[in-house]
Order: C-alpha cells, then sequence, then structure tokens
C-alpha cells in the first residue's frame, strides 16, 4: 500500500508514526505548504517524493492513497481531487466546514466506490472500544454522556507551539468528535440540539467558549462543554453515564467513576487510536470495504452540525 501524506505538521506526523507498524505499508510521498519542511519529514520517514502541490502526489502511479492532514477549510476540495484521480483517501476531521461541502464528498464517494474515509478518532481510541464493546454485548446502556473539550490557544499555534497557517474550530472541529461518538455510541439519531457560545476573539475571529446540548430518538442526552480558553488541563474528556457502569475516557486511557484504571490490554492490536485509525484504513481497501468512519457513516455528525451553525449564525449574526 503505497500512501502519500498531505499537511506534514504535528497531526501529520502522528500518522506516519502510526503507519511505520503497519505490515506492507510504503510513505511514498509528502506534501505541505512549505517545501523545505515537506523534504525534511519526507527524509525522515523516507518516502522518495516531497512537495508543495497535492495535485503531484495525485499524479504519480507509485501512490494508491493519500491521507490528508491539511487545514479544515481545504479538506472537502482536497478529498474530491483525491478520488477523482482514482486515489482512496482519508481525510483528517473534520470533514468539511459546510454541511454542503460534506455532502459532496460523500455524492463523489459513491460515484467512485472508492474508500473515503475520515479521521473520526474516536471510534478507534482503546478507551471507547472498550465501551462499545460492552454496549455491544449487552453489558452496558448509555443514559447520558458529559463531555469537556478544553485547549489554551488564545494564540494560533498548533500542539508543537509553532505558527499555523489557518484557524481551528470548536464547532466545526472539536464538537465533530463527541457528536459523532455520540451517536455511534448510543446507536440514535441526535433529532434535538441547541448551542451557546461566547464572544468572538478580536484577532482569531472565532468563539473561544460554546456549550452543546443534544438528545437523541431514544432519549440519551449529552452535554458538550468546548473552551479554548483553559488554562489547565488540555484535551477531551468523556464521561460515559450508563445503567451498569460509569466510564471516564480520556483519548487512549480508560478508568472508572470512581477513578479506577480499567485495563484495556487485548482490546486492539495498539495502543494508539491513530495507528488503529490508519490500520482501518489500509485494511479497508486491502479488502474492498467499507471502513469505520466512512464518510457515509459519519455524515449525519454534519448534518448535526450544520444545524447548529445555522442556529447560532440566527443567534448572533455570525457562525
Amino acid at each position: 500500500m503505497r500512501i502519500a501524506l498531505a499537511g506534514a505538521g504535528a497531526f501529520g506526523e502522528k500518522h506516519l508514526d502510526g503507519l511505520k507498524n503497519i505490515d506492507g505499508v510504503e510513505i511514498t510521498s509528502i506534501i505541505s505548504r512549505r517545501a523545505e519542511q515537506a523534504a525534511e519529514v519526507a527524509a525522515k520517514y523516507g518516502a522518495g517524493h516531497s512537495g508543495t502541490d497535492l495535485n503531484e502526489a495525485l499524479e504519480r502511479d507509485d501512490v494508491d492513497a493519500v491521507i490528508l492532514c491539511t487545514p479544515t477549510q481545504m479538506h472537502a476540495e482536497q478529498a474530491i481531487a483525491c478520488m477523482d484521480a482514482g486515489k482512496h483517501v482519508q481525510v483528517e476531521i473534520p470533514l468539511s466546514d459546510s454541511w454542503d461541502d460534506a455532502q459532496a464528498v460523500l455524492k463523489k464517494q459513491q460515484e467512485t466506490g472508492l474508500v473515503c474515509m475520515v479521521g473520526h478518532t474516536r471510534r478507534f481510541n482503546p478507551s471507547h472500544q472498550y465501551v462499545k464493546q460492552r454496549i455491544d454485548a449487552g453489558e452496558f446502556n448509555i443514559q447520558a454522556m458529559d463531555v469537556e473539550t478544553f485547549f489554551f490557544r488564545r494564540k494560533n499555534m498548533n500542539a508543537k507551539g509553532e505558527a499555523r497557517s489557518w484557524t481551528d474550530h470548536l464547532l466545526w472541529h472539536h464538537s465533530a468528535h463527541t457528536i459523532d461518538i455520540f451517536q455511534y455510541m448510543t446507536g440514535s439519531k441526535v433529532i434535538r440540539a441547541n448551542a451557546l457560545q461566547g464572544p468572538r476573539h478580536s484577532e482569531l475571529g472565532i468563539a473561544m467558549d460554546m456549550s452543546i446540548q443534544m438528545k437523541t430518538e431514544a432519549g440519551q442526552i449529552l452535554t458538550l462543554a468546548l473552551s479554548f480558553n483553559n488554562d489547565g488541563p488540555l484535551g477531551t474528556f468523556f464521561r460515559y453515564i450508563g445503567d451498569t457502569a460509569t466510564y471516564l475516557a480520556r483519548y487512549d486511557d480508560l478508568v472508572t467513576g470512581k477513578e479506577e484504571p480499567i485495563d484495556l490490554t487485548g482490546v486492539a492490536v495498539s495502543n494508539n487510536g491513530i495507528e488503529l485509525q490508519d490500520r482501518e484504513f489500509v485494511a479497508a481497501i486491502r479488502e474492498g470495504r467499507e471502513p469505520n468512519s466512512s464518510v457515509a457513516s459519519v455524515i449525519d455528525c454534519y448534518r448535526v452540525i450544520g444545524e447548529l451553525a445555522a442556529s447560532l449564525e440566527a443567534q448572533d449574526g455570525w457562525s
């Protein structure tokens, strides 16, 4: 499996580190905004080609599939371009920053029949997989979820502390993780959703704080708090409140409601959610099947986000 990666920043390297552990995978091209960065990362991971133009990678015969870790605003257009070029594609979360663009990507996947997968990593983290396995076994049913997504991003920096060329977004990016996993875990469609947001940052132009509430057809509720103003523990923390237990998932780790660690040995072949996500992408291509977190399976998440974006625009005059 010969893979090109576009977007060789902090998250792109996480994918490259995961791909190193998958048998039969070769990184053949690295594309990034800066030529010197692309060349440096290509040398580090053994890719024979690097550049700044995605089309260069799409025209190559030694590229079977592409992983997009580019700015959010480019995701939909680039995913469609990959499929137009006959390449399978994994596009990092979020799929798009509009409902119309999300639907356009789904339409292209349906036209081409290629694998188009979205990086909804929570589906793959061993912590969330453990909870899902208990749900599927009939041993646990979610009654409510309480989730906190907290970062400190008053400056436009990435996870490495480097300047970003684009602006992240609480609604279109960070809430997508939770909205998708809520519907995935409950197996029920969101039928009611509400959002409130704080004032827009004077330089970044985005809301720095947000509150979202949801309800499924089956009656489960979600409370989600998001902030870029949090000067403290960073990340996303999920509390699953169910009929037989309470679980707290923190990325690849899981504890009970009483903070008792849960041994996740054997849940998956790796303890790294991003590696597991990439393993699913490669396996789906090899086996000619739809992957977990295919564009079709996550599309309803973007329907909900689109509705919330419209409601926020109506409330505050901007989204």
